[in-house]
């Protein structure tokens, strides 16, 4: 049985501000949260009977068991997977040096949590280990975020930073590079295995503060070249791309 305060604390932290304040966040389905409890302390456990049977290993504070109808009161899902956590929130340090030997994203206002948590998935594909958030992008701890990564999140740190005074301080030491429209073609670009990658807005894309800090644009171009097509790919689509080729061709 769970009980009143149990159900308000998991229902509130739906909410970002209640996330800060408690430094908790909620995930829901066994993959999911079997591959957060490698990396993340599990703070609270509700889950069903069955469950519990065959996960007997999951370390947690505190463990409720419910029946179905118990975790429907809570889950934010339309057919719950028999497992609701409860997680404390990371915050990691990173070096300027230490990012001259790695290839790391850092997104511009990416708004949509969706967006961000297929980003943080593709990331954690294509072995990239950083993501430098500014501080208007999505959550990272949103429900939403939190399911599209798949538990990436285990794998993958984001940072929430002022984008613009990050980028300032990497500018001489990493090669910062941007996706524009006027950019050179990806395809045909000598890219580097090392580096911080640019996504912007899904509306706006990269900002005009952070443009004058990137050092190589570059353009994913749309095919046959002169043809009417979409004004634009998905911030998530386009990441994948981009990731893709410079792990393709990266020297």
């Amino acid at each position: 049985m769970i009980s009143k305060n149990k159900v308000k604390l998991i229902k509130n932290l739906s909410q970002k501000k209640f996330r800060d304040e408690t430094n908790l966040f909620v995930a829901e389905g066994t993959k999911l949260v079997l591959d957060l409890a490698s990396s993340f302390q599990c703070s609270l456990l509700v889950a069903t009977t069955n469950w519990l049977n065959e996960n007997k290993k999951t370390n947690a504070n505190e463990v409720i068991e419910v029946d179905s109808a118990g975790l429907k009161k809570i889950s934010n899902q339309q057919s719950p997977q028999g497992v609701l956590a409860v997680f404390c929130k990371q915050t990691y340090t990173w070096e300027v040096e230490e990012l001259k030997n790695r290839l790391s994203l850092a997104l511009d206002d990416v708004q949509d949590p969706g967006n961000l948590g297929t980003i943080i998935r593709v990331a954690d594909w294509f072995g990239i280990s950083d993501i430098f958030c500014s501080e208007h992008s999505a959550d990272t701890y949103n429900p939403k975020t939190v399911q599209a990564s798949m538990g990436a999140l285990a794998r993958v740190k984001v940072h929430s930073v002022n984008l613009s005074e990050f980028l300032q301080n990497c500018k001489n030491k990493v090669t910062i590079y941007g996706t524009f429209m006027d950019g050179e073609n990806i395809y045909s670009k000598t890219l580097a295995q090392n580096g911080i990658i640019v996504m912007g807005n899904e509306g706006n894309g990269i900002s005009t503060e952070v443009d004058g800090l990137i050092n190589e644009r570059l353009l994913i171009p749309n095919y046959p070249a002169g043809q009417l097509t979409s004004e634009s790919l998905n911030v998530g689509v386009a990441t994948a791309l981009v990731c893709a080729e410079f792990r393709r061709t990266g020297k």
